[in-house]
């Protein structure tokens, strides 16, 4: 057992001392990385040590400076007597920066201690990764639901600048019981939204995902449903409460509801049907025909429809076709704040359909839903999942009436959309649930982005 310890303690000892020379060194050229925003202003610190030293000289007549001048070259010609110069200079100069590195070092090192006391990245790799976040395209998502919060998780890697637009047409489970008992907006997909875009979040995630299954009155709520409800009323609305818990959870980007007015999804489906709730809508499984709420036409909420025209790239989806993405193309402010912009503007559309809402759909059954909803024609191309799931993967979604969104070519063709291919999709081992992989989604949105904004423009 000694033997081993002390093996694990040579180990330990040999990977810091290879982590403080190369590393280290490494770690220090990254200060020098231009865009930190550090030199300057120690530059400009140093500058004006200097030119205060300079103005007491003038103010006290210079006589400091006669007599500090003449004493440092007393030394200096002290030192060459002894040392000749070629010698002196270097081991003078070598001296100089080895104690401007040291300082530097337990500087940046003692204030990374304070703020970063639990965290293994480096305050200069934090500084960099910082920067390129905030230099990221400014990116609109629009939609709802499990699909737009699990994109987020990919484009926060990419742009801190990053706004999405939620659907507040919920009216089921927790955020349901909460607009019926104390009439504020639903806040189930604007909790999925900030727990995705959040820093720490796995941990957010597990916090506001947690459903209470004790306690009269709290069985079935989740903690991130309360949290928010609460803030509303602590703060005065919706908007606020968001924008406050954005600060407390460090949010990278903000979260937008479509519109503050109390919307109701109806939905009239082929048999003459006519479903009210966009829970009902679901729960009814007909083929819809034509979808709106009520009130017609809410007011759209400004900084949502600011966002957009001040956005770089925009995304619609992925999420449930009808209850997710179209309720916020409902809101004529935010369809034609869209549909004016000249940037770069994509569907996602879902991997697989949905029972209830997009039976039998193909690809361009989902376009011509989005066309016939809000009348105009939002985006020029559609982000498609190239490969087919497993067999065991399509045999679990069949017993639930869903199947994969076959791509019809000659539709896009004639509705003067362009379908993008790629492999985005993520299948569950265990459970054969599949979803969209966060990060390899959102690679190719930015590739496809980079590739055609010098196009747009």
């Amino acid at each position: 057992m000694t033997i081993g310890l002390l093996k694990h303690a040579l180990h330990v000892l040999r990977q810091e001392s290879l982590y403080r020379t190369p590393n280290r060194v490494n770690q220090w050229f990254k200060w020098l990385s231009p865009g930190l925003l550090v030199k300057r202003w120690l530059l400009l610190s140093a500058s004006g040590v200097m030119l205060t030293f300079l103005g007491l000289a003038i103010w006290m007549k210079r006589t400091p400076v006669y007599y500090i001048t003449q004493f440092i070259g007393d030394v200096l010609q002290t030192i060459t007597d002894v040392l000749p110069s070629h010698v002196s200079g270097p081991l003078a100069i070598a001296t100089g920066l080895l104690l401007v590195w040291w300082g530097q070092t337990r500087t940046l090192g003692s204030i990374t201690e304070v703020l970063m006391p639990d965290r293994d990245e480096e305050l200069v790799d934090l500084l960099l990764a910082h920067r390129r976040l905030h230099r990221g395209p400014r990116i609109v998502v629009v939609g709802g639901g499990t699909g737009l919060s699990n994109l987020l998780r990919g484009l926060k890697e990419y742009s801190a600048n990053i706004t999405a637009i939620v659907t507040v047409a919920d009216d089921g489970g927790s955020s349901g019981r909460l607009r019926r008992e104390i009439g504020v907006l639903p806040p189930g997909d604007i909790r999925n939204c900030l727990a995705a875009l959040a820093d720490e979040e796995r941990l957010v995630t597990e916090l506001f995902q947690y459903r209470f299954r004790a306690g009269d009155g709290l069985v079935g709520h989740s903690f991130g449903n309360l949290f928010l409800t609460a803030m509303s009323e602590v703060t005065g609305d919706l908007e606020q409460a968001i924008a406050a818990s954005s600060q407390v959870l460090a949010v990278r980007g903000q979260v937008l509801p479509a519109t503050l007015t109390d919307v109701r999804l109806w939905a009239e489906l082929a048999d003459g049907r006519r479903i009210e709730g966009e829970s009902s809508i679901t729960e009814a499984k007909g083929k819809i025909v034509r979808i709106g709420c009520t009130p017609a036409n809410p007011p759209a909420l400004p900084k949502a429809v600011k966002a957009i025209r001040e956005a770089d790239f925009i995304i619609i989806g992925p999420g449930s076709l009808y209850t997710s993405i179209i309720p916020n193309l409902l809101v004529p402010e935010i369809t034609e704040a869209i549909a004016q912009r000249d940037v770069p503007r994509i569907y996602v559309c879902n991997i697989m359909t949905q029972e209830g809402e997009t039976e039998g759909y193909s690809v361009g059954d989902h376009i011509r839903a989005i066309d016939k909803a809000c009348g105009k024609k939002l985006f020029e191309a559609v982000l498609v999942q190239k490969k087919v799931p497993s067999a065991r993967a399509l045999i679990r979604y069949a017993q639930e009436n869903s199947n994969p969104v076959p791509l019809d070519r000659d539709v896009l063709t004639r509705l003067g959309r362009r379908a993008i291919l790629a492999d985005v999709m993520h299948e569950d081992e265990q459970t054969g649930l599949i979803r969209h992989d966060p990060i390899a989604l959102a690679r190719v949105l930015l590739r496809w982005y980079s590739r055609v904004e010098g196009v747009v423009k």
